[in-house]
């Protein structure tokens, strides 16, 4: 008997022959993204960098860009695309296609933006793939101050408090910092905003602020000229050109690991196998000692974190600063 014009036998040899050719079709789809995957990354990448030329971040991304060819295969131009406290950049970064040819650069400044109503975009709306450096942020006052210790400086804002002024780009992880330092010591600040760290680094030396968040490539030089103290550094343990500088860990604030932690991150639903590759360069990368020493040479650490371990670090940032937004709109 047939059905539908075909007999019982028939039907079976066209189902055979039909998962035959899906069968052939899915192994030919599997074959040619193994291929794809094996060929990538076959022209540049570029690494859209949502700040200016010249800054912290252009600088060290331009670093990664000038050393990652042999890790990776590829050049890697640095894109800059300026505006809105780096956020407009990474909207472009959003926009474009998740093929592993555009990645961006973040830092904590990207979730401060988040929870402060800036931008829509938070970390993960990005596809982590690995955290590349980190920036020892300096508890700064003035050299003329009273204050010789951090204890000092703690003693006196408990007893006076709103009176020490602190200068931060509001809003931004200048704001954070400090934030993070009233929380953890009980203290209440009074914050003047400044454009960026080499405005209110000038407010300091003028004594227009009390104190301010600093760094090597900053601070250093007036620390040196006797203009500016540091009383602690957020590294987790002493910076090499700050020997007889102590850590807020030293000091008893376990919790104050105040660095500025730069990472790269590319379009969501990026191939994981994409993911893994850039990653892998970027370790590789974190090894090679010319790159570690140019680093080094602007006053910034190599801290390469896997796309695990950076992922759980911007989760745990992220709750810390959601924890201190209410501090950051005052």
């Amino acid at each position: 008997m047939k059905i539908f014009g075909f007999s019982p036998a028939e039907k079976s040899r066209g189902c055979f022959f039909s998962a035959l050719a899906i069968g052939a079709a899915l192994s030919c789809a599997a074959g040619l993204a193994s291929a794809q995957e094996a060929d990538y990354p076959n022209r540049p990448v570029e690494l859209i960098v949502p700040w200016s030329p010249g800054g912290g971040s252009d600088t060290l991304m331009r670093i990664i860009s000038n050393n990652i060819e042999p890790h990776l295969g590829v050049p890697m131009p640095v894109i800059n695309m300026p505006g809105v406290s780096g956020t407009l950049g990474l909207a472009e970064l959003a926009r474009r296609e998740p093929d592993g040819y555009t990645i961006g650069q973040v830092h904590e400044g990207l979730l401060t933006a988040f929870h402060t109503g800036l931008t829509k975009l938070n970390w993960d709306d990005f596809a982590p793939i690995a955290g590349a450096t980190a920036t020892p942020q300096y508890w700064t006052v003035s050299a003329d101050s009273p204050w010789q210790t951090f204890e000092e400086f703690v003693e006196y804002a408990k007893a006076n408090p709103g009176e020490v002024r602190v200068g931060v780009t509001l809003g931004g992880i200048s704001h954070v910092h400090p934030a993070m330092i009233e929380d953890a010591a009980g203290l209440e600040f009074r914050y003047v905003g400044y454009e960026g760290t080499g405005d209110r680094i000038r407010a300091l030396v003028g004594g227009h602020i009390d104190a301010a968040m600093g760094d090597v490539s900053s601070s250093l030089a007036f620390v040196e000229s006797d203009d500016l103290r540091f009383l602690a550094v957020g590294s987790t343990e002493r910076v090499p050109q700050t020997p007889d500088v102590p850590t807020f860990e030293e000091l008893g604030y376990d919790s104050l690991e105040l660095s500025i932690i730069r990472g790269i991150v590319a379009p969501e639903g990026t191939p994981e196998a994409r993911i893994d590759t850039l990653e892998s360069a970027l370790k590789s990368l974190s090894k090679d000692e010319a790159f570690v020493k140019s680093v080094n040479n602007v006053g910034v650490e190599v801290q390469f974190m896997g796309t695990e371990e950076y992922t759980d670090y911007l989760e745990n940032a992220n709750d810390t600063i959601e924890r201190l937004s209410g501090k950051l709109q005052k």
